[in-house]
Parts: C-alpha cells; structure tokens; sequence
C-alpha cells in the first residue's frame, strides 16, 4: 500500500468534504436558511470535521492526529445532532434528513477506522 503524503488523499477528509457541502446546502435553503445560529452552528461542525483531520494529519504525529481525529469524529456527532434539531423543528423533511444523517454515520466510521489504524504505526 503505498504511503498517504497528503491530507487530501485521505478518505475520511474527502467524505467529510462532501458531507460539508450538503451541509451548507441543506442549511442555506428556506427557513433553515433563515435560523443563522443553528446553521452556523451545523456549518462550523461540519467545517471542524474536515479541518481537524487536515489539521491533525499536517501535525505529522501519531498522537496528535490520533487526538485531532477524536475531535473530527466528535464534531460529526456535533453534525448529527443539529440534523435532528433541524428535522424536529421543520427545517428538513426525513427525505432531506435521512441521506445526510446516513453520510455523517459513515464517516464518523471511517475516522473511527482511521483511528484504530494509527494506533499501531509510528506515523502516517
């Protein structure tokens, strides 16, 4: 396998990119659009994760990425949880929420995955 040199290739940062977007495009519409503390509140946590697993990975230390990983997988749970707010008070249909919340459970798995496997390596 060869060596990941860039955040960029990895994985986990490519999906949590994709699950910013459609952050920032479920919460950009209609009356979500309109309620700015949860939507900037639901866009930063989706922008933390990315941003900690670039961040974390850049460190070049196991520790530290293992560390910036743990916050990355605690701000999709952050993501998760203001899908559901935002689902409870009408922003988003089940139709909207369903595939969105399902992306969040994803990569919060693959960092998760990505976690347990730089435990056992020196580096990345």
């Amino acid at each position: 396998m060869a060596k990941i040199e860039k955040f960029e290739e990895l994985i986990a940062w490519q999906k949590a990119r994709i699950l910013k977007t459609e952050v920032y495009r479920l919460s950009r519409v209609g009356k979500f659009s309109k309620d700015f503390k949860l939507a900037g509140q639901i866009q930063a946590a989706s922008i933390s994760v990315m941003a900690n697993i670039a961040e974390g990975f850049d460190r070049g230390r196991k520790a530290e990425f293992h560390q910036f990983l743990s916050i990355a997988k605690g701000s999709c749970g952050e993501v998760r949880s203001h899908l559901y707010a935002a689902l409870d008070v009408g922003y988003l249909t089940q139709e909207e929420f369903k595939p969105v919340h399902e992306l969040s459970e994803e990569v919060s798995r693959i960092i998760n995955g990505l976690r347990s496997s730089i435990e056992g390596r020196d580096n990345h």
